[in-house]
């Protein structure tokens, strides 16, 4: 390890890890939790998706908010403005901080999900969640065109974010520099792309702008997850 990441070895402070969100893309609960609770030390986000919520439901959301982290459901909810409301309004109850909707479909369809994340958390007494508009998918190609129609939608539909390519920050931060930006895709220099078409380094990332980076694979599928991690809390924190 370099002097850096030795610094890190034992975990990162709290402004760090609220930066970094780990990927639970398993599809048992009893193995995202433990590996939720083993990579803790660096990370404050625990990002459930459609694998892991499809296995697991509800419940991993409850059980990785009483576990102390800050969850991001990662799903992507692409439907009518109702359904999309009342699916929000769930998530929103069961203490999620984060909540992926689709920006394809229009401002009645994001903001839909907007207002019923915000009215799950009103009604359960929590702290009001933000709500993550989904612009180009890193696994996609760029498509500028693309890019500024949903940031501009995000925006009227009262988004409290995108998530984006790293490659796109730029842009993002000239048309709506006041909206959090979750950036996937992450993969530290000499680990390989995976599915992902745009990927950028955790330096690169935080240097172009991102808020919170969203890492899986490059940790949980290390040999040492541990080091992984604190490497990757060095270098993000080396960048900022």
């Amino acid at each position: 390890m370099t002097a850096d990441t030795e610094t890190y070895a034992a975990g990162a402070p709290p402004e760090l890890r609220a930066r970094l969100a780990l990927a639970l893309d398993v599809d048992d609960i009893v193995q995202a939790q433990r590996l939720a609770n083993e990579l803790r030390p660096w990370f404050g986000v625990a990002k459930v998706g459609l694998e892991l919520y499809s296995a697991a439901g509800p419940e991993v959301i409850e059980v990785l908010v009483e576990d102390g982290f800050e969850v991001f459901a990662d799903l992507k909810l692409l439907d009518i403005p109702t359904t999309v409301a009342k699916a929000a309004r769930v998530m929103g109850s069961l203490g999620a901080s984060y909540l992926t909707v689709h920006t394809r479909a229009g401002v009645d369809h994001l903001k839909a999900g907007v207002d019923g994340f915000n009215e799950g958390a009103t009604a359960a007494g929590l702290t009001l969640p933000t709500c993550l508009g989904v612009t180009v998918l890193t696994s996609e190609a760029a498509d500028p065109a693309a890019l500024v129609e949903r940031v501009g939608i995000a925006e009227a539909a009262d988004c409290g974010g995108l998530v984006c390519a790293a490659s796109d920050l730029d842009e993002v931060a000239r048309l709506a520099p006041d909206l959090l930006t979750v950036v996937p895709g992450i993969r530290p220099a000499g680990v390989g792309a995976d599915d992902q078409a745009r990927p950028a380094t955790p330096s690169a990332a935080i240097v172009a702008g991102a808020h919170v980076l969203v890492i899986g694979r490059a940790v949980t599928n290390a040999d040492d997850p541990a080091a992984a991690a604190a490497a990757i809390a060095a270098e993000v924190a080396a960048a900022l």
